[in-house]
């Protein structure tokens, strides 16, 4: 595994599995329209999601958009919500090769926005807007909300460390088999070379913007998943 092009996986890799993610809820098969503002208001699920209008409002999806995921969150939740045993699930089935456990973890506390143990339809269609259809400074600030673990509005050496090394388990070594113990480490130096601009140990969001902002790779990347749905 080389270093060149690896030392930003940490900022693309979230953005790449949410297309894995669209295609487990059936995001990108054609639905029936017939019915499914009824079934959204009625819904006797669990967890009763909040009006179309208002979630329209909210996020950067049209009303047919909404109800489309709703219909693909409501297959594979019935219950209407998520709870991170769920997300482990569905992650470990894109990565029978490795142990993704511990990255699905992260990134359901990213989406787990109040904090009670369960992603609901709010949530999920609210990080889903701001991952497919925000700018580029929503999306970054998400990224940056990720993997500052402890919610302290700074990334440190440790934080970023425990997210590289939950990469490298989640690839599994039978992907990469010449990867060695010490290169998530080593991809830690390589992101805080560029974005601990002035080198006092931890990555603020203004550093973690402006380096990902003069990334080539990282710009580009932004744009694949505009129109995914």
């Amino acid at each position: 595994m080389h270093l060149e092009g690896l030392e930003m996986i940490a900022v693309l890799v979230v953005l790449a599995l949410f297309v894995k993610v669209l295609e487990q809820f059936g995001l990108f098969e054609p639905g029936q329209e017939d019915s499914i503002e009824d079934e959204f208001e009625l819904s006797t699920v669990c967890h009763r999601p909040e009006g179309l209008e208002q979630l329209q409002g909210q996020t950067k999806f049209t009303k047919k958009e909404l109800q489309v995921l709703y219909r693909g969150f409501k297959t594979e939740c019935p219950s209407g919500v998520v709870d991170e045993d769920t997300f482990k699930q569905i992650y470990s089935q894109f990565f029978p090769q490795g142990d993704s456990s511990m990255y699905a973890h992260f990134l359901f506390n990213a989406f787990d926005t109040d904090h009670n143990g369960s992603v609901s339809f709010e949530n999920f269609v609210m990080g889903l807007s701001v991952i497919l259809r925000g700018t580029v400074d929503d999306r970054l600030n998400w990224a940056f909300n990720l993997y500052d673990l402890n919610k302290d509005g700074c990334i440190t050496k440790e934080e970023m460390l425990d997210i590289m090394k939950s990469i490298y388990d989640m690839m599994g070594k039978y992907t990469y088999p010449s990867v060695r113990d010490d290169s998530p480490q080593e991809h830690v130096e390589t992101f805080f070379q560029k974005m601990d601009k002035n080198q006092d140990g931890v990555v603020t969001i203004e550093e973690f913007i402006e380096s990902c902002q003069k990334d080539e790779n990282i710009m580009k990347s932004m744009q694949l998943f505009e129109n995914v749905i």
